[in-house]
């Protein structure tokens, strides 16, 4: 499957900007290394995919990951993965444009940025 265009672009600029990248999947751990391979047979500057599984619930999965990373961002597609992350970690929404969105309600408070794609998120960091 081929990368959604624009984004290995954004990936190497902020990897240029000495940002290290890192894949927080919601995908079984069964597929973490598939997940990985795959990113890099694209030309992403990606070193770590972390699976979490995708169960729903009051809490990310995705959450322990960040709490233990304490990264800078974190960009997602999906808002509801934004739910228990630290208060200090900017969460950033990318919208799955043109194919709508099912980021809606009350967890959209929970994006501290919103950006059409990951294009837009990697101008609007850069430019801070």
């Amino acid at each position: 499957m081929p990368a959604i265009d624009g984004a290995l672009q954004a990936c190497h600029r902020l990897q240029d900007a000495g940002f290290d990248l890192v894949c927080e999947s919601a995908l079984d751990l069964k597929f973490e290394a598939a997940r990985l391979r795959n990113l890099r047979d694209l030309g992403f500057p990606i070193k770590r995919v972390v699976a979490t599984g995708n169960a729903a619930g009051e809490r990310s999965p995705k959450a322990d990951t960040i709490t233990e990373l304490r990264p800078v961002a974190f960009v997602d597609d999906y808002v509801p993965y934004m739910r228990g992350v630290p208060g200090d970690v900017h969460t950033a929404l990318v919208l799955r444009a043109p194919n709508g969105s099912p980021n809606v309600g009350d967890d959209m408070v929970l994006a501290k940025s919103v950006h059409h794609d990951l294009s837009a998120f990697t101008e609007h960091w850069l430019a801070r």
